[in-house]
């Protein structure tokens, strides 16, 4: 096998298998994935079957969702962070799907008819009654691999639920070999081969798309579960990445690991970030810890839906000129991107319009919502949600969520940029619209210490449309799997506590 010898070092144990140890060759990962496919089958999983993997954060989700596409099922992946309601009702939209799960979270859907719902239970260690544990087939026969059609489902995830029910994404073959284009093109300029930190939950497509690439690459990998800053820099100076891709909010959260005298983040060269918009303090902090020489912060726009489709790097030169709201150009190999005025007006940065991506890279369509992806298709080009514009050296610019722009304000997101740049003590600042339209910024502080006032002032006044800032503990802040601030049920919150006050 290419590359059987490349080591992949977790941070954590396999639940489904604790034998394995946290250091495995890319040899074992292929004879554990073999197993389990044919463990699956025993369990009656077959193919063109969907199998809902939800259970707690670990790297065997993506060996299970492996395992379950050799034996030609469809990997469903919902978030160990969805409620038991949230899947419930992701269930039902799959028709009976089997369910694969852990104790903790059977726990959860104790409440729900799991026979109406499941057409099997499957757990990866004990089983209550009436469910088939993983570990009790231990040594089934092997199953051939089954490879179905580069147009057909080969796996399912779900979009970040930040305004409400998340929608079951339909991802194939085709759509995600085609994402890998532009990645593959970015690898293949780096000098050398280095080792990758992939901190980004398990069970996103974009762990998928990550795997291939260090797989097809042989790039040692080390995979990060626990996200506490003081484990990861003890993890990271262990094995010392010179690459590591995670979410712009862990990136955040590690900030302070950039003045630990151990520099965690010395040997990194490469870092890379999607999901969500990075701001620009984040990423000029991270590049002056690196010690290598000019290292890079890859910033990539994309969603779930289409992959990635514009991007750019930074470096230690450029980071102090930073335009946070600039995500990039396209990609060698990727995606088109076209921005379509809102009003027949001229699209500009004080008339911004919808961002529409184009590619064989875009998500089939939404599990048994075709109505609600259909309305997102316009003449074969795919509307983001987002507005922005494009410079006229042709950046795209992405200021806001349509549904999250707020009138008068401009872009959110690029005050919120500014005030952090501005304040160091803040850790999170998310403006929403008030009970009667205004902006209120919502804040989170180190040590949730309350914002000196005059401090607030002094940062705030290119913007005197802005309400006082409210403050919340971070760890009340609404967030999604991938740590974007659910700013819908940010604003209902703000509603709820003003209204409490009254």
């Amino acid at each position: 096998m290419k590359h059987g010898s490349t080591l992949l070092t977790l941070d954590h144990d396999l639940d489904v298998l604790p034998e394995a140890g946290r250091r495995i060759t890319v040899n074992e990962l292929a004879h554990y994935v073999t197993d389990l496919a044919g463990r699956l089958a025993a369990a009656g999983v077959a193919s063109g079957q969907h199998l809902v993997v939800y259970k707690r954060p670990n790297f065997d989700s993506w060996i299970l969702g492996t395992a379950a596409a050799r034996l030609g099922a469809i990997p469903v992946m919902l978030s160990p962070a969805l409620d038991a309601p949230t899947v419930a009702a992701l269930m039902r939209r799959l028709g009976r799907p089997h369910l694969l799960t852990d104790t903790a979270k059977l726990g959860l859907l104790s409440g729900e008819d799991l026979d109406e719902l499941a057409q099997s239970v499957i757990t990866v260690a004990e089983a209550p009654k009436g469910a088939v544990s993983l570990a009790d087939l231990e040594g089934s026969a092997p199953v051939r691999p089954v490879f179905t059609g580069l147009d057909e489902p080969a796996m399912i995830t779900h979009t970040s639920g930040t305004t409400g029910l998340p929608k079951l994404v339909v991802h194939t073959a085709r759509t995600m070999r085609t994402r890998l284009r532009p990645q593959l093109v970015m690898l293949g300029i780096m000098p050398r081969r280095e080792t990758a930190a992939i901190s980004i939950p398990f069970v996103h497509s974009r762990l998928f798309a990550a795997m291939a690439l260090v797989l097809m690459k042989g790039m040692p990998t080390i995979l990060v579960n626990n996200h506490d800053p003081e484990q990861v820099a003890q993890f990271f100076l262990k094995n010392r990445p010179g690459l590591i891709e995670a979410l712009p909010n862990s990136f955040l959260a590690w900030e302070g690991l950039v003045n630990d005298p151990r520099r965690p983040f010395a040997s990194v060269k490469y870092f890379s970030s999607t999901f969500d918009a990075i701001h620009p303090r984040t990423v000029r902090r991270l590049l002056d810890s690196s010690r290598r020489r000019s290292p890079q912060f890859f910033q990539i726009y994309g969603q779930s839906e289409v992959g990635p489709a514009v991007g750019r790097p930074y470096y230690r030169r450029h980071a102090r000129e930073m335009d946070g709201r600039c995500v990039g150009f396209a990609l060698p190999g990727s995606a088109r991107v076209r921005v379509v005025s809102q009003n027949g007006r001229q699209v500009s940065e004080t008339n911004p319009g919808f961002i529409e991506v184009r590619w064989d890279g875009i998500a089939k369509t939404y599990h048994g919502e075709q109505d609600r992806y259909d309305e997102n298709v316009n003449g074969g080009w795919w509307r983001t949600g987002d507005v922005g514009y494009r410079t006229k050296l042709g950046c795209l610019h992405m200021l806001d969520r349509e549904i999250d722009t707020i009138p008068g304000v401009g872009s959110s997101l690029e005050i919120e940029d500014a005030v952090l740049d501005r304040l160091d003590e803040l850790v999170e600042v998310a403006i929403v619209q008030g009970p009667a339209g205004e902006p209120v910024p919502i804040v989170c502080t180190r040590d949730d210490e309350p914002v000196d006032p005059d401090r607030w002032r002094q940062a705030t006044t290119d913007w005197p449309q802005l309400a006082g800032p409210v403050h919340l503990p971070l760890a009340e802040l609404p967030r999604t799997a991938t740590l974007k601030t659910r700013r819908v049920e940010l604003s209902r919150i703000l509603h709820h506590r003003l209204q409490e006050q009254s």
